[in-house]
């Protein structure tokens, strides 16, 4: 299990480097199994320090952040209130930021957010609660800034300040450019924080250019820092943040200079730091099989050899020489990898019949297997794996596709218009009356049209738009080769609140899948391991599947039962980690996207798109190109493209 915080807390007033693994951090860091374990260890030591305080009479001075990252450290200290005891009577927060202009009851808010995650459970006395105003008129915005800095100078400072990252480097709304000397201030906000944020704002045109935000300098005045981070879309700004240069477009670097910050990361951030990505160059490792296959085909891809060229001298000149010590020479390493990586690659995912499958990812046997893809979003399952689905229904296996949320708040307010006025002008040319008092065109279009950005929609339009992305989901299943029976629509509760801010996940959610999963009884489940997924349902519906699997793996049915996770449209597996690689011809890529031509909502400009300009199928086609690339210069068969799989083992 990883170690806490308190276990590590002699290494935190001293600077990084410290060991071999560690010589190219230049910020002391701490890698726990996952985001939970390490909020735990966070919320313990902000806990410990309050105590502290309180045991000496004195006030303590935190440095609250917003964002997702630090929600479960709220969590927990709310569980300790509630549960322990732990009393916030003696302390005071700073937050780092707020927009601007904002109102503090606004959905994003983050007077709202702080409130709703932990000031509204705990015993903080209200006047110890300090938050940017983004009410102020602009006139007055400066003096606030500089009475919010004196505040924290006439208390001493912050004691515990906790960051979050954003990918461009930014801590609070410190954007490129900040010097390290600023101070709290009106910010102009960097045009990628913009679309980060244009999920909560519902489209990037509502998010203000504006924010308040506490300076670099003030934060680096804290006495301690922790600065928290998860999943694998933050590894690269963390790589630059702890290991690169210290320099102002990446403002988080700064923190290298600051004698007590510590840097809070789970296995996903934490994967572009040399320890992580590439251990055999700063420790002797112990070679297992996972390792040498990692080390060799990232030797490969740097120096551009295939596989099977690479020589003890390439492996010596690059940190690799013990493993042709232990196993080499390097002609017999390359064999093995290189047959490991062939091994993965099979045209029939869903097991070749009446062939040795000694070698194969999928068992021949049964021949006809029921499968069962789920697919977070009424699109991830054509986008993800389109062109396998394909595959599976033509070679004559029982597909089942299960959508686990409606998708509805994916959908523009124009496209319910359409459908409204097609409900209409269907309803007056067959006589075909509204009844039981149900919306009628006026009342929806008058609803869509008072509404304001972030607000939840009425039940109606949820409603249609839930029904747009259904269709949208049956027709793509209708052009893969699928009746509408296989169709599965699970309308998970934690989804269904109309807000980008979803419910925990439940019981009812994870009953609903284990229903499913005993009705179907597959020998395969397909599952989206996507962890980087921006909005996080990804993650929630995941969850909710292995939890599942967790409750049924004791039944009998389950023994036959293999678990296939894909990735979606923001990135792709490594390939060291791919166990099934199915090669899509140019054909099928074609077959594929038209299927996700089926999904004509999302089509052109998705209402949640990510960091990414580019449309899902262009993303998809172009990471199903890339994985086929990588196979090529490793030095094995070229394709079109493939998708890649790696199986859950339960």
């Amino acid at each position: 299990m990883a170690k806490t915080l308190e276990e590590h807390r002699s290494l935190a007033h001293q600077p990084a480097g410290l060991t071999e693994k560690t010589k190219f951090e230049k910020i002391h860091t701490e890698i726990f199994d996952n985001s939970t374990q390490a909020s735990l260890a966070i919320a313990n030591e902000i806990a410990d320090l309050i105590r502290k305080k309180q045991a000496a009479g004195e006030h303590c001075v935190l440095g609250l952040a917003t964002g997702s990252s630090p929600t479960s450290v709220y969590n927990e200290l709310v569980r300790l209130h509630q549960e322990e005891g732990l009393s916030f009577k003696n302390v005071i927060t700073f937050n780092l930021d707020e927009y601007f202009p904002m109102e503090p009851d606004a959905l994003q808010s983050y007077v709202r957010f702080m409130n709703e995650y932990l000031f509204d459970h705990i015993d903080i006395d209200k006047e110890n609660i300090h938050i940017p105003d983004g009410t102020l008129p602009y006139e007055l915005v400066e003096s606030f800034c500089q009475q919010y800095e004196q505040m924290i100078k006439d208390l001493g400072g912050i004691d515990l300040q906790i960051l979050g990252i954003g990918r461009t480097g930014h801590i609070g709304f410190n954007e490129p450019g900040s010097h390290i000397n600023s101070k709290t201030r009106l910010i102009t906000l960097d045009h990628i924080t913009r679309l980060d944020a244009a999920s909560d704002f519902f489209g990037e045109e509502n998010v203000p250019r504006r924010a308040i935000t506490m300076g670099v300098g003030t934060i680096m005045k804290a006495k301690r820092i922790i600065l928290m981070a998860w999943g694998e879309g933050k590894a690269k700004i963390i790589g630059r943040t702890v290991e690169g240069e210290v320099t102002d477009s990446v403002p988080a670097t700064y923190l290298q200079s600051h004698p007590n910050t510590t840097m809070v990361l789970d296995d996903g951030s934490a994967a572009e730091l040399v320890r992580e990505k590439t251990p055999w160059l700063v420790k002797t490792c112990k070679w297992d099989n996972y390792l040498a296959k990692k080390a060799v085909i990232w030797l490969s891809l740097k120096l551009e050899k295939p596989i099977l060229k690479l020589t003890d001298r390439d492996y010596n000149d690059h940190g690799m020489s013990d493993l042709v010590a232990e196993h080499g020479p390097a002609y017999n390493i390359n064999i093995q990898i290189f047959n490991e990586l062939q091994h993965t690659i099979t045209g029939w995912p869903g097991g070749k019949p009446n062939a040795d499958d000694t070698h194969r990812p999928e068992r021949a046997n049964p021949e006809k297997k029921r499968v069962l893809i789920f697919s977070p979003h009424p699109d991830d399952d054509v986008i993800s794996m389109g062109g396998t689905f394909i595959r599976l229904v033509d070679q004559g296996h029982d597909v089942h596709v299960a959508y686990q949320t409606s998708g509805n708040i994916a959908v523009f307010d124009e496209d319910v218009i359409r459908f409204a006025d097609f409900f209409r002008d269907f309803n007056a040319e067959y006589d075909i009356s509204n009844q039981d008092g149900k919306a009628t065109y006026q009342d929806i279009v008058e609803t869509i049209k008072n509404k304001k950005p972030g607000d939840v929609d009425s039940k109606m339009v949820q409603a249609i738009k839930g029904l747009i992305r259904r269709g949208e989901a049956k027709a793509g299943c209708r052009y893969v080769g699928l009746s509408d029976d296989k169709a599965h629509f699970l309308d998970m509760p934690f989804y269904e609140t109309g807000l980008v801010k979803k419910k925990p996940l439940g019981e009812e959610d994870i009953a609903i899948i284990m229903n499913l999963m005993r009705e179907i009884k597959p020998h395969q489940v397909y599952a989206a391991g996507d962890l980087s997924d921006p909005h996080g349902t990804h993650r929630v519906c995941l969850a909710a599947i292995f939890e599942a699997i967790e409750r049924l793996k004791e039944e009998e049915w389950m023994n036959d039962c293999w678990v296939w996770l894909y990735r979606g449209a923001w990135q792709e597996w490594d390939t060291n980690d791919i166990e099934m690689a199915v090669p899509i011809s140019p054909d099928e890529l074609t077959r594929k996207r038209k299927a996700i031509f089926k999904h004509q909502s999302q089509k052109d400009t998705a209402l949640f798109p990510g960091s990414d300009p580019r449309e899902f199928w262009m993303r998809a086609e172009d990471r199903n190109h890339a994985t086929a690339m990588l196979y090529d210069k490793l030095g094995l068969p070229e394709y079109e493209a493939i998708e890649g799989f790696k199986r859950y083992k339960f």
